[in-house]
């Protein structure tokens, strides 16, 4: 059934997708000396009795390359803002100015920089196994097909090729998201 085809290609190409979408949202994460509102993105704060992502008490902005600032929306968040972000390990030194919170990013050290480029290499081999467990997958979905006589042994081969050729373009899709995060890791 040829029609089989297509769906397990879909498959594929959306999980493989997932894949590259949080290797994307994991490095956004990264530091890299200058101001990017996403840096902040994993910071949460206790508010109202529970714990909120930082984009839901205020609004994160770029005033500056070496600045980010937090508009508060309720006054008595602020120092709770502030204390989140300070907790949040992501070696940030928040100052409050009224409702707005200032957030200085301070200059990479050569060996920061250098562990930053490890974790981004952490975060992209994570992605690539991902890519690789999704080729696992469908590999074994075709031979599960084989196996039951829907479809013949060289449309197998030739389904598998098709699964092998969407691995090797995801790979190089991460390969390629690394290099560019290293390059703009190791930028002043």
């Amino acid at each position: 059934m040829e029609s089989d085809l297509p769906t397990l290609k879909a498959d594929v190409t959306r999980r493989m997708d997932g894949a590259i979408d949080s290797l994307k949202r994991e490095f956004a994460g990264l530091r890299t000396g200058r101001a990017n509102p996403a840096l902040l993105d994993p910071v949460r704060v206790e508010a109202y009795g529970a714990e909120v992502p930082l984009s839901q008490v205020g609004t994160v902005n770029v005033p500056e390359p070496r600045m980010l600032t937090v508009q508060v929306w309720d006054r008595s968040l602020v120092s709770a803002v502030e204390r989140a972000i300070r907790d949040a390990g992501i070696g940030l030194n928040p100052a409050s100015d009224g409702q707005l919170v200032r957030v200085p990013i301070p200059i990479l050290t050569e060996q920061r920089r250098l562990e930053l480029a490890k974790l981004a290499g952490k975060y992209a081999e994570g992605a690539r196994v991902a890519v690789r467990g999704v080729r696992r997958d469908g590999m074994e979905q075709i031979k599960a097909l084989e196996k039951k006589t829907i479809i013949s042994e060289d449309q197998g081969k030739d389904w598998a090729n098709e699964v092998q050729k969407l691995t090797d373009l995801y790979v190089k899709k991460i390969d390629d998201a690394l290099a560019d995060k290293e390059k703009d890791i190791k930028q002043v």
